[in-house]
Order: C-alpha cells, then sequence, then structure tokens
C-alpha cells in the first residue's frame, strides 16, 4: 500500500496538473487493517461508543463488512459527537469526536489525500504537515522579520474558520486533481454527516467538524487554494517591496516592506475569504507597524512603545540585542496562554494532592518538561522561569493541604526539592 500512495505522491510532484481517476479502490482490507493498526484506543469514543479494544474483537468480520459497505456504496458515516473545550478567552471551542469505524475510514482517505496534495502545498504551509510543526512556522516568522526588511505585519483571524467552510467550493478544489467520483462522493457524506449534541442531531451545512481526522488535511486543501496560492499567483507578485506569508492551519501572519503592500493586502484579503464563505474576526485582525524602524517611529509618533501582535501562542514583539543592542525580533509566551496553562497545572495538582510527593512530582515534571519543550524558545527564558516559579509556589500551597502532620515550612520545602527537584526551565529551540 505504502508503494502505491508514494507512486501518487511522485505523479503530483512530477505533473503540472495531474489528474487521479482511481483512487477509491486503495481503501482496501489492507489499508484498513494498518489504519486500525496505527489509530490511538486511548481516544475518546463517538456516539456508538465503541472502543477500538471493541472492534478489534472481531476486526476481521468487521473490516470486511466495511469494505463491502464501501464497495457498494451502501457505507454511512455515523454523526460525530460534539463536544466544548474551553478556550484562553473564556470562550468555548467545538470539537467533533467521530465513531471508531469512521475513524479508521477517515484515516485511510486523508492518506490518499496527503499523497496527492503534500507535494502541491507551498512551503508557507506548516500546520499538520508531515516533518512540520509550529516551532518551524515561528521560526519562518522570525527569521524574515529579521532578515527580510520587514516593517509591516497583518495580523488576521478567520471568525469560526472550521465551521464555515463552503462544502461546495471544497469539492470544487477536490475537483481539480480528484477524478474519481466514487472517493469524492466519500468525503462529499464526511461533509454531510451532521453532529450531535447532547443527543440532537444537527445538519452539516457547512464546515468540517474540527477534532475529526479528516479535517486538518480538508482545512489545509482549502487554505492552499483560497489563500496561498493567491498571495504567491496575485499578491507577491504585484508587490514592490518584500513580503512573506506563513499559515499553521487557519492562523496567519503576512508581513510586508512597504505599507501601500500591506493595506493593499488587507483590503484584498477581506474580499478573498468573503468570496469562499470566510470573514476576518475584526476585532482580533488589524495592520501594524513592526520592525527595525517601528520603535522609533512609535515613540516619535505616538510617544509609547511600538505595538506587538501573537502568533501560535507566542507575543512577538521588538526588542534589541544584549551585546549589540541593534534591533532584534523577540518572543514571549502569550500572556492569555501563560495564565490558560498555569491554571492547568495549578487543577491538576489539586486533584491530585493526594498522591505520594515522589510520584508527583515525577508526572509534575513531566508536564514542566512539555511546557519548556513548545515555550522554551529563544529570548522566552523568563517566562518559563517565571511559569516554574508559580508551579512550585502551587506545589507548596497543595502540600500544605494534605494535613497538618504533612505540613512544610518554606525552608523545609526547599529542603525537599533538593531531594526531588523540580525541571528546570530550558531553550529548546532556537531561532538564530
Amino acid at each position: 500500500m505504502g508503494t502505491k500512495l508514494e507512486r501518487i505522491m511522485e505523479i503530483s510532484a512530477t505533473t503540472p496538473k495531474p489528474e487521479f481517476t482511481s483512487l477509491y479502490h486503495l481503501i482496501n482490507i489492507e489499508m484498513l487493517k494498518q489504519c486500525h493498526k496505527e489509530l490511538d484506543g486511548s481516544k475518546a469514543v463517538g456516539i456508538d461508543k465503541v472502543t477500538k479494544a471493541e472492534y478489534e474483537e472481531h476486526l476481521e468480520e468487521n473490516l470486511t463488512n466495511l469494505v463491502s459497505k464501501l464497495k457498494n456504496k451502501a457505507y454511512k458515516p455515523l454523526p460525530s459527537l460534539r463536544v466544548f473545550i474551553p478556550k484562553a478567552n473564556g470562550k468555548k471551542r467545538p470539537l467533533g469526536i467521530a465513531s471508531y469505524e469512521d475513524k479508521i475510514v477517515q484515516l485511510a482517505v486523508k492518506k490518499i489525500l496527503e499523497a496527492i496534495y503534500e507535494p502541491r502545498f507551498l512551503n508557507c504551509m506548516y500546520g499538520v504537515r508531515p516533518n512540520r510543526g509550529c516551532h518551524d512556522a515561528i521560526k519562518e516568522v522570525h527569521r524574515q522579520i529579521s532578515n527580510e526588511h520587514i516593517n509591516h505585519v497583518v495580523d488576521a483571524d478567520i471568525k469560526g474558520f472550521f465551521d464555515h467552510l463552503s462544502h461546495e467550493w471544497m469539492m470544487e478544489f477536490l475537483k481539480l486533481y480528484i477524478k474519481d467520483p466514487n472517493l469524492l462522493w466519500l468525503i462529499n457524506k464526511y461533509l454531510k454527516a451532521g453532529v450531535m449534541t447532547d443527543g440532537v442531531f444537527e445538519e452539516s451545512e457547512e464546515g468540517s467538524a474540527q477534532g475529526n481526522i479528516i479535517s486538518p488535511i480538508l482545512a489545509n486543501i482549502y487554505m492552499h487554494n483560497v489563500l496561498t496560492l493567491w498571495y504567491k499567483f496575485v499578491i507577491r507578485s504585484n508587490t514592490v517591496g518584500n513580503s512573506f506569508l506563513a499559515v499553521y492551519a487557519d492562523d496567519f501572519i503576512a508581513g510586508f516592506q512597504y505599507k501601500e503592500d500591506a493595506e493593499r493586502y488587507y483590503v484584498l484579503l477581506k474580499e478573498r475569504l468573503k468570496k469562499f464563505n470566510l470573514e476576518l474576526e475584526e476585532s482580533k485582525s488589524r495592520m501594524i507597524e513592526f520592525g527595525r524602524y517601528a520603535e522609533a517611529n512609535s515613540k516619535r509618533k505616538y510617544g509609547k512603545k511600538p505595538e506587538t501582535f501573537d502568533f501560535l501562542g507566542f507575543t512577538f514583539y521588538c526588542g534589541k540585542g544584549k551585546k549589540s543592542g541593534n534591533f532584534c525580533v523577540k518572543l514571549k509566551t502569550n500572556r492569555k496562554k501563560f495564565q490558560q496553562k498555569l491554571k492547568a497545572v495549578k487543577e491538576w495538582l489539586y486533584e491530585h494532592q493526594t498522591m505520594p510527593v515522589k510520584e508527583l512530582i515525577m508526572k509534575l515534571n513531566t508536564k514542566l518538561v512539555g511546557h519548556y519543550r513548545y515555550y522554551g524558545v529563544s529570548h522566552n527564558i523568563a517566562k518559563i522561569g517565571a511559569f516554574l516559579h508559580f508551579v512550585q509556589r502551587y506545589l507548596f500551597k497543595v502540600l500544605n493541604r494534605r494535613s497538618h502532620r504533612q505540613s512544610y515550612t518554606w525552608d523545609g520545602y526547599i529542603d525537599m526539592l533538593k531531594v526531588y527537584p523540580l525541571a528546570k526551565p530550558k531553550i529548546y529551540v532556537k531561532l538564530f
């Protein structure tokens, strides 16, 4: 199966406008068995409540029936179970949880779509792609502003991106390369499967449930056609100075050397998104002066520091190198993300306060290292140090709530940390 997908990827990479007419047959028992093997059995279950372990009890029979349903076009995906998780701004993000069998088929479709589109996605796209991630996008934004004479940044936010993807446009984008009507039928089935919220079924007239396996690749295909190709062939070709675009799923940052180019892009961006059933979140979208001249200009014009922008959990701000004193792009943990992560650790500590000290600190260190691995980026040592400081104080309070007999004085607590030390902050990602 891997060889066939590799062949598709090769054709997609070497053909100006490939047309794939026979793809549906690749979703056979061999591929579905491999997808089942790769799926995480600890994930939440969908509306049918079937787990990986339960499905595996009659795996051969289940997959044989599944292949038969797919072949006869009798397969119908179940609605996704909608759950809500809290966001940093106090609102809740809707997530869709597919049934286990649907997850298997979705993963198979995802593999085929990735083979077709990975060679065609532009380098400015970083979200949910093999061998790419958040830190790569962050590094690129940092490099562009630091080295490519970028003076203006368009910080844009799409309102409810996953909820408002146009199914009609999505299918039109897929039809550009996929000429297999059976695979298109299956993808459309997923788009129209609907969601179940508190036992109530809701039809899906637009959008792709965030949390489903297939949603990230569909989102990338949508952004590829709506944003990145448009930037490459329309915006950049009509831009006087330097510019860049960095995209991670529905988050993106655009930078320009000249204000006129940035203003034009911002105006045209609104029109472009509207054409494809999307719109900017006006309260979170803006164009700012940002770069080596921003501090001096902001101080001269407004008597204050230059504006900052947020991207992937970090706040980018204009700074100066410690040794040279020259302009330097710096990063720190976004304030809302900092508070959100700290709150999560605090709640976890209070939930596990009865755990033996050695085990509690061992598990806490796993969380701390995870935090450092993401937020441990050049210039951000102070913020991850502050994170440890607050966690250390929360731990002290938690240990002293267990009982009077086990209470620690501060000096005693410090001595205990010498025996069971907390993980120290470390920079894992260097930007230069």
